[in-house]
């Protein structure tokens, strides 16, 4: 089999994992502008997982330059690097580096704009494995912009590779189990609870959606300094298991709570509430939040699917508004479950575009109509797919809602589905990769950028709401709204819910009731100039597009 990751993705044995991330497209062969190799230095990258492990490539020094092609040098690990195989520790951190430029040269969609980088620099050269090569992988990324001005490839990554599998394979974090919002990078912060996970630590010990944090042990939400903004990280996101940390909130009711949390592996529920809503006008709609692509949610969706099936359900409101990606074979599925098959018979949900050393490797992902049931990176079950056979869909969408989310959009597009974006412009992920494992460390370079069946895949600034949409654009018809933590997700009442709710009765965006005075005022208050940037961190397993062929 073979993976292809949209948005984060995982390492499993005997497969390969493509993932989807974010950037342009692939640069032409010949002279690379940068640091790129012009002529073929071997195979397209999947043989960096096998290679001879006392080859030529563990003799001299590595070079700014691909020494050759990555089979020569994988699997040849630094005698100090803890995570490879003790049996693999039998050469030098500058033969990793090698491995990893020559990945970079065959895998790179970018391969043309890879800067020229001294490998044997300090910052790639320290006693910490992992730490030195994650610093050169990142340096090897093209530093050229998208059209807003954003770098192009922000998300190609390294994870340990154990770490990694935990997640996207069985869906285990570890964490609080709290998916946190936050509204503003600098102060005025206003971190708060967007979701918690059921049964997790979080939610026994009664923490809400909705609850906004005061501080976390100790330090204000709203600390300034780049010390404080590292402790509310530490605290916020938890890299450990069996990590206690202490947060006051204060509730709407003006009620402050004060709560010890202590990090555990969550399982998270990709799928984890499925209703029939009723609109203002009485009609009957169907409300699917989901998380996560990954290989839990498979049976999840179909549940759900084949429940709005059985009860007639005409309309479909899907929010995606959290959900960072995964798998895209599950994108796929989800997308025939939603168009029914004879929309979607003999069409593309995703076209991949490789490097221009590897165009004979373009491929597509289609449709699929049957499902897979993934156990130990095996398809157990193939049955037909539940359908609901719909023209239309409203797809609640914001910030987080990134990679395989984003694909389910453009597919859907793609085959003329109205698709109707409720909430704020998404991440931008049109793009992945797959996942490649060498001594240890997973390694994520962007390799492909997927298009649909109308050969439209120009999103790298994020689908976004207007509102009329434009065909072929990355402007979708709908409506700007607010994430509402007043209300519970699948509340009718909550902003973007019944935003959707009043689109299905009157074709437009309807006018809600105002925001309340008190988050007006919040809302309104000026930035903190220059204090330091908070970064809402995730896994990038919750990231990305996992493409799965079979």
């Amino acid at each position: 089999m073979k993976m292809v990751i949209r948005g984060a993705g995982m390492l499993a044995v005997a497969m390969s994992l493509v993932l989807v991330g974010c950037g342009g497209g692939g640069g032409s062969a010949g002279t690379p502008s940068l640091g790129g190799s012009s002529g073929s230095s071997g195979s397209s990258g999947s043989s960096g997982s096998s290679g001879s492990s006392g080859s030529s490539g563990s003799s001299g020094s590595a070079s700014a330059d691909p020494a050759g092609p990555s089979a020569s040098f994988a699997q040849q690990c630094a005698a100090n690097n803890t995570l490879a195989a003790a049996n693999l520790r039998t050469s030098t951190l500058d033969t990793e580096k090698k491995w990893l430029r020559a990945y970079f040269d065959e895998a790179y969609l970018w391969r043309d704009e890879v800067p020229r980088v001294d490998p044997s620099g300090a910052g790639y050269s320290g006693s910490d494995v992992y730490a030195s090569m994650d610093n050169y992988f990142e340096a090897l990324k093209t530093p050229n912009l998208t059209d807003s001005g954003q770098l192009r490839d922000r998300f190609s990554f390294t994870y340990e590779t154990a770490k990694w599998n935990a997640l996207v394979e069985s869906a285990v974090e570890a964490g609080y189990g709290i998916e946190w919002k936050l509204t503003n990078a600098t102060p005025p912060r206003q971190i708060r609870i967007a979701y918690v996970e059921p049964g997790s630590p979080a939610d026994l010990a009664g923490l809400m959606r909705g609850d906004a944090l005061v501080s976390a042990d100790g330090t204000s939400s709203d600390v300034a300094d780049k010390a404080g903004v590292d402790a509310l990280n530490a605290a916020l996101f938890p890299s450990t298991l069996a990590a206690a940390h202490s947060f006051v909130f204060t509730r709407a009711d003006g009620s402050t709570v004060t709560k010890s949390l202590t990090s555990a592996n969550v399982t998270k529920t990709p799928v984890p509430l499925t209703r029939v809503v009723t609109t203002p006008a009485g009609k009957r709609a169907g409300y699917l939040l989901f998380n996560d692509h990954i290989a839990p949610s498979e049976a999840q969706l179909i549940s759900a699917v084949q429940g709005f099936q059985d009860q007639a359900v005409t309309e479909l409101v899907l929010d995606l508004r959290y959900n960072g990606g995964g798998y895209l074979y599950i994108a796929s599925e989800l997308a025939t479950m939603i168009a029914g098959t004879a929309r979607t018979s003999n069409q593309a949900f995703e076209s991949l575009r490789f490097n221009s050393k590897r165009t004979s490797e373009n491929e597509t992902t289609p449709f699929y109509t049957s499902s897979c049931i993934r156990i130990n990176g095996n398809c157990t079950s193939s049955q037909p797919l539940p359908t609901l056979n719909l023209s239309r869909v409203y797809v609640l969408a914001q910030s987080g809602t990134c990679s395989a989310s984003e694909a389910v959009v453009n597919g859907l597009r793609g085959v003329g589905v109205d698709v109707v974006l409720i909430g704020g412009k998404t991440c931008g992920k049109p793009y992945g990769f797959t996942a490649k494992d060498n001594c240890g460390i997973s390694y994520f370079p962007i390799e492909f950028v997927g298009v649909n069946a109308q050969g439209f895949g120009d999103y790298s600034d994020g689908f976004e709401p207007s509102t009329t949409g434009t065909a072929g654009t990355r402007f979708v018809k709908g409506c700007t709204v607010s994430d509402d933590t007043g209300h519970a997700l699948g509340d009718p009442a909550e902003s973007m819910l019944a935003s959707a709710l009043g689109y299905i009765d009157g074709g437009s965006c309807p006018v809600l009731p105002s925001t309340s005075a008190a988050t007006a005022k919040a809302q309104s208050a000026a930035m903190g100039e220059g204090a330091a940037a908070l970064v809402l961190k995730r896994h990038p397993g919750r990231s990305n597009a996992i493409r799965l062929l079979r």
